[in-house]
Order: C-alpha cells, then structure tokens, then sequence
C-alpha cells in the first residue's frame, strides 16, 4: 500500500513495530502507524495523528508497504477474532475489507483531490495540520493585516497581500519538541524560550515560544511574521511557519547549528572557533544582509535591534540576522521617523534614537558598528571598562585608534593568521559607523563596499557616539547641539505596554 500523505507524521528512528503499536494505543490522535525504514527487516517508527490521504492499493507485486490503521473495536468483524474458520470465510471476509477499503481510499482520494483545487483557487499555499479550532483564529488573525510600508507611499503599489505562510498546529509543535522539554531547550530570553524540534522526515526546526508574559505582544509578533514571511536572503533567518493556538504564539525558523554569535564570540572557551577569516566573513555577511533589508528588498526596514545574540550562525559559520518582532517599514520617502516608545538594547542604540527616539537607517548602522568593534575584539560593549579609565569599548577602539594602536584591539583568540589591513579596515568601517551624528555615518552601500575593497578610500572617524552632545574639542561635526554630554550606556531601556 502507498503510505498517506505524510506532512503531519511524527516519525521515530530506531523504535520496533511492537513499539510503534504501543505508543499509537497510548495516543488517542493516532490513526495510523507504519515501519519508517524498510531496510533489514523493517525499523523505525512513523505515526498519523490526521485524516489519511492520499493512500493507494498496490498489487502484491508493485510493491508498497504495510499501513496498521487503528478502528474502534465496534467496527471490527468478530469472527476475526476466531483462531480457526473455513477457507471459504476467510476469503469472503478478505474481499469485503479489501472492497471496504477501496472505497475509502476513492472517497478520500476525491475529498483530497477538491481539497487540493479549492486551496488552490484561492491562492493560499499552507502547509498545516487538521485542526479547525486555532487554523481560523490564526489565518483571521494574521490574514487581515495589511502590510502598509508608509502612509506617504505615493508608488501606486497595492499594499494589501494575503500572507502565504504555513500555520503549524500546536499537537504538531508540542510532539516535535517533546511538548517542550528541557533537553530540547536552545536558549530563553525576555520574549521566551526557543526548543530544537524534529518535524517530518527528520527536519530540524527552532521553536521560538513566546512567554505569556513577554514584552513581546501580538502586534510585534505578527510584525515579524510578515516580514520576515517575505524576505529572502541568504544572511536572514528563514521563517519556516507559526502557530497561534488560544494564548500560545509560536514562530518556526530554520535551526542553526551553531546558535547565536554571542554564544560563541563571549566564551572563552568557545571563541577561539572564530578565528580571523570567520569574523571577516560574519561582519561582511551581517553588512550584505543589512544592505538588503535598508536598499535591496521591496521595502526599506529598519531592524531597530541588531545585536549579538540576534545574529546566528548554520554550520559553515555564516551569519544570518533574526528577530523582526521591534522591525519598521519605511516607504520610499521616508528616511527616518520618531517614536515614543523606545525599544532596543542596551549597548547597541544610536545616540539620536535612545535620548530622543529617533531612528532611521543609520541606527542600524550605529548598531552595526558596535557589534563590528565587539567581532574585532571579542568584548561587549555593554560592561567593558579597561583598566582605571572606565571606558566603554568604543571609547577604547577609538582611544587605541587616536595613539596609532588600533591593532591592540584585536581579540588574541582570532588566531596569528590574519591580515593587518583588513583588521585595521574593519576598525575603521566599525568606528566610522558609531559616529556619534546620524549625518557623518555611512550607509551600508558605503560600508559593503569599504568591506570588500581594499582600495577603497575611508575617511577619518569623527568622535564615537559613546557621549552625546558637542564636546569642547569636536569642531568638526556638522551638529549645532549644545546639549551637556552624558554617557548613552548609563541609559536603562523600558519595553512599554501600549495604552
């Protein structure tokens, strides 16, 4: 027999049919269990928790495999029971089941087949479970917002798409995670906890369960849901579905085998896997990805958190930025805009954007600029206080830079291989960015280009953002402020509820 159609199938490596008999009693949603692996014998164990669809009757000779459907004790024939019978019985009996189940099999194929056509007319491709309690909920709730990049949009371009994401049921996400265990736990922040799961097919997943009590609300969650739903680009994340079921709010992504950057670049023990030509290429790849969301993609958005431990990492160590959930969209027009509500994290926010909630393209860059100097050095930002000057990591690269020095900021465990001139290039582009005046940084056409060039001519850094307001020797900045300095890391950042 042709298996059904296995999208929703919980399969389980190295269990025995008995096995694979026991834990689909044990669960009242099973409907079906097969061998996952047909080699030596048969091993592996592959579990329906849905309807069956698409299944076919194959010959004895066209091959095929065994498919144990679970039936209510009701609707099996007694006499099958009976340890003895006549021939003729047994083969009466084995017509009628055979004719019972062709007839299934040719009302699901034609309840499948409609399925398929009306889905399709509609335009809406998602690949879910069968669970019409939280399937409506989450296609109401995500469907009826619109994506509007700017009110000033004069493009004439329809804003209003329907969303072509998958919707993963919750069963499905609490059987691929282990209904969340602990062993499965990757990390946890304010926003949360994210699990390893395992869907069909032995596919990894990162789960991303937002806390109940998170920061993170419903508004910010469908903001990253349609973002990133229609970004494409090798250095972001890849958002494979979400989950919306009564309170729970789930977003799948692609799993990183090598976590976040912050995992790695901040532990000793772990850092020296970055040596010199990886962090050239994590900078390099954060910048092209960057680029893409400010120039390159269908609108300009301004990611408002980049940062470390929002960088992650696939096996080969390429980087790809995540966390759209605090992302705007500009229209065509519009180069910055302000808000009330401050959102970030401490370390990585623009001057202009912590004190007077200003952001545009170049808070990213300013973001970006930190997390270069930290690449550079293997050091925070946050917290970094050199000897008894209690200076900041800027204020310290920048230190280094003025004295000719700026080669002390290397991390030692980068390795002795590297080259001098694209260390130096990097500190510069990265001191370059944290200007401490929106107007004097690059954008990050100038910064890709500055990266890949060695030709390329850098002007000299203005005084880094460390401090906000004119200091008695900056005579060169293009600010009329006369604001008293004060240091933009003493600054405690508030994720608000809105009102």
């Amino acid at each position: 027999m042709k298996l059904p159609e296995s999208s929703s199938t919980l399969v389980v490596s190295g269990m025995s049919l008995a096995d694979c008999e026991t834990m689909c009693r044990k669960n009242c949603s099973c409907t079906a269990y097969a061998n996952s692996n047909l080699t030596a014998g048969g091993s592996g164990c592959a579990i329906w928790a849905t309807d069956l669809l698409d299944m076919r009757l194959y010959a004895a000779d066209e091959g095929g495999q065994d498919l144990y459907v679970r039936v209510a004790a009701s609707d099996l024939d007694q006499a099958g029971n009976v340890g003895s019978g006549n021939d003729s019985d047994k083969k009466t009996r084995i017509i009628i089941a055979t004719a019972i189940a062709a007839g299934i099999l040719l009302m699901l194929s034609v309840v499948g087949i409609i399925f398929v056509w009306k889905r399709k007319s509609q335009h809406v491709q998602k690949s879910i479970i069968d669970h019409r309690g939280s399937r409506e909920r989450s296609q109401d709730l995500l469907l009826k917002a619109a994506v509007i990049p700017s009110k000033r949009d004069h493009s004439g371009e329809s804003t209003t798409e329907e969303l072509e994401l998958p919707l993963f049921d919750f069963s499905t996400i609490t059987l691929a995670t282990d209904n969340f265990s602990e062993k499965n736990k990757l990390g946890q922040g304010g926003f949360g906890c994210v699990y390893k799961g395992m869907l069909v097919e032995d596919q990894e997943v990162a789960v991303k369960r937002l806390s109940k009590n998170s920061g993170q609300g419903i508004e910010e969650f469908k903001n990253e849901v349609r973002l990133i739903a229609r970004l494409q680009h090798r250095n972001l994340v890849r958002l494979l579905g979400c989950c919306i079921n009564m309170e729970e709010k789930i977003l799948i992504y692609e799993y990183m085998e090598n976590k976040s950057l912050d995992s790695i670049l901040f532990n000793k023990e772990r850092s020296s896997l970055l040596h010199w030509q990886r962090r050239f290429n994590i900078i390099c790849g954060i910048a092209r990805g960057l680029l893409y969301l400010h120039q390159d993609s269908r609108f300009r958005i301004i990611h408002r958190d980049l940062k470390a431990s929002n960088i992650l990492l696939d096996k080969e160590m390429n980087p790809k930025i995540s966390d759209f959930g605090m992302a705007r969209i500009f229209g065509g027009d519009e180069t910055e805009a302000n808000t009330r509500r401050v959102v970030g994290t401490y370390g990585y926010m623009s001057p202009e954007y912590a004190m007077d909630g200003v952001f545009s393209i170049k808070s990213d860059v300013f973001s970006f600029g930190v997390l270069v100097l930290e690449i550079v050095s293997g050091k925070k930002n946050r917290g970094f206080y050199h000897m008894n000057n209690q200076l900041n990591l800027l204020a310290h690269a920048w230190k280094l830079w003025r004295e000719g020095r700026g080669l002390e900021l290397m991390d030692s465990a980068a390795g002795e291989l590297y080259s001098t001139v694209d260390v130096m290039r990097c500190i510069h582009v990265g001191l370059l960015c944290v200007q401490e005046h929106a107007e004097d940084r690059p954008n990050m056409g100038t910064v890709v280009l500055m990266l890949s060039s060695e030709s390329a001519s850098l002007p000299q850094p203005k005084h880094p953002g460390f401090c906000l307001g004119r200091r008695p020797h900056d005579t060169t900045s293009s600010s009329s402020r006369q604001d008293e300095s004060c240091t933009v890391n003493q600054l405690t950042v508030t994720i608000l509820d809105g009102r």
